[in-house]
């Protein structure tokens, strides 16, 4: 095995494994992909059977990469022969009235911008497409019809593989330990070893500081252990994807999600970014019964038949930057500008695949051709340390205010 190359990369997770995949593409076997644990394991935030994938988002931003990723997604499925991507339609829902309904209009806002189609649904018209729902007339809805899943296991290792078939080298269970400077070259110092290469490319997670923190990069990071449930419902047919969409329930200071049958699972439900603060290493597998009860509640209330045996329920890692916005930039303030690194703050899995193709932009080009000004490292939410959290993307100002109001 080499111990130099062109192009490293610190994490095998689905931005990772994305990344390269699209470095592999012109780089050949001068790209390394370094994994601390064993491929497809459970330890972080990639590994499930499901995540959505929709176009519906706070901002024209990310509608615009958004726009980027399906095209990503469907050039790994041109190259694999394996569908990735499923489309399901998708819900936004909230009530009428309610902070949750003013973000859901930022979603239409920012649809509008990028000419992307959606529909308008009301209680009644919700239950008329969607009879599965227990739809009120105080709900108000955006439909769009490219919402859907992208199956997150599947897509890790296909881009993996077909990073392998244009020759990178994979090496598992070799954590990254510090980056040092070594002339024009970046020493990349492992558990199994040293490696030297001319670019690094940081997507490790809920373990970016670990890595970074060695080149005077920190970046502010609320790690948490979230958890999905996979319910057996005894209504199958009802839940597959060609008869019930994915969704997004938008309250004032979370959201509760929803995926139809897809692998082997049952119908998946959680709760965005609302597990306890914790470590990446010393972080519990076990669930939380009591957020078990609350999506148990919600099904009962708002979508009954698709409630069963709970199947099981797995837990994951979110690492969120305080304003919820991605990370993508380089540590060139510190001295290190061949360092790359990107955070995807904890709902990045959908956007994997153009962020993989952006990451190898930056590091063969030295530019992108997809704005990335928005996820810079020198805004206030990064730089400031009194900067309110708030994980709720598309939050009035008003209630980003009285988030202020509280420190």
């Amino acid at each position: 095995m080499s111990r130099v190359y062109d192009y490293v990369v610190v994490g095998c997770g689905g931005i990772g494994s994305a990344t390269i995949y699209w470095l592999a593409r012109k780089a050949g076997n001068r790209v390394l992909g370094l994994e601390q644990f064993n491929l497809a394991h459970h330890n972080g935030g990639s590994q499930d059977h499901s995540r959505i994938i929709r176009l519906s988002y706070n901002s024209s931003d990310y509608v615009q990469l958004a726009r980027g990723t399906y095209e990503a997604w469907a050039e790994a499925e041109r190259e694999s022969g394996i569908q990735l991507v499923f489309k399901t339609g998708g819900l936004d829902i909230a009530k009428r009235g309610t902070v949750g309904a003013q973000v859901i209009e930022k979603y239409a806002q920012a649809m509008e911008e990028q000419n992307v189609p959606y529909e308008r649904l009301e209680g009644e018209r919700v239950r008329r497409k969607f009879p599965q729902f227990d739809a009120t007339p105080d709900w108000t809805c955006l439909y769009q019809k490219d919402s859907g899943l992208v199956d997150a296991a599947m897509g890790n290792a296909v881009h993996i593989q077909l990073a392998q078939k244009y020759g990178a080298t994979i090496v598992e269970n070799a954590a990254v330990m510090s980056l040092k400077k070594h002339g024009d070259l970046t020493q990349v110092c492992t558990s199994q070893g040293d490696f030297l290469c001319r670019k690094v490319i940081v997507t490790a997670g809920a373990w970016m500081n670990d890595v970074l923190s060695s080149v005077g990069v920190k970046i502010p990071l609320t790690v948490t252990q979230e958890q999905v449930t996979y319910f057996g419902t005894p209504h199958m047919k009802e839940f597959t994807k060609d008869r019930f969409p994915v969704f997004s329930y938008v309250y004032h200071d979370r959201s509760i999600f929803c995926v139809p049958i897809h692998g082997t699972s049952g119908v998946k439900i959680g709760i965005d970014a609302a597990g306890p603060e914790v470590g990446p290493n010393s972080r519990s597998f076990t669930p939380d019964p009591q957020r078990e009860g609350e999506v148990i509640a919600f099904l009962s209330r708002h979508c009954k038949r698709a409630l069963g045996p709970i199947l099981y329920t797995k837990t994951c890692l979110y690492a969120m930057t305080p304003d919820r916005n991605f990370v993508i930039d380089n540590c060139r303030k510190v001295g290190h500008p061949n360092v790359i690194f990107c955070c995807g703050a904890g709902h990045a899995y959908k956007f994997a695949a153009v962020l993989g193709r952006i990451l190898s932009q930056l590091a063969i080009d030295g530019k992108t051709t997809f704005n990335i000004a928005p996820f810079n490292m020198e805004r206030d939410a990064i730089t400031d340390p009194n900067f309110p959290k708030c994980f709720q993307l598309g939050l009035p100002e008003e209630e980003l205010a009285k988030l202020q109001a509280k420190l």
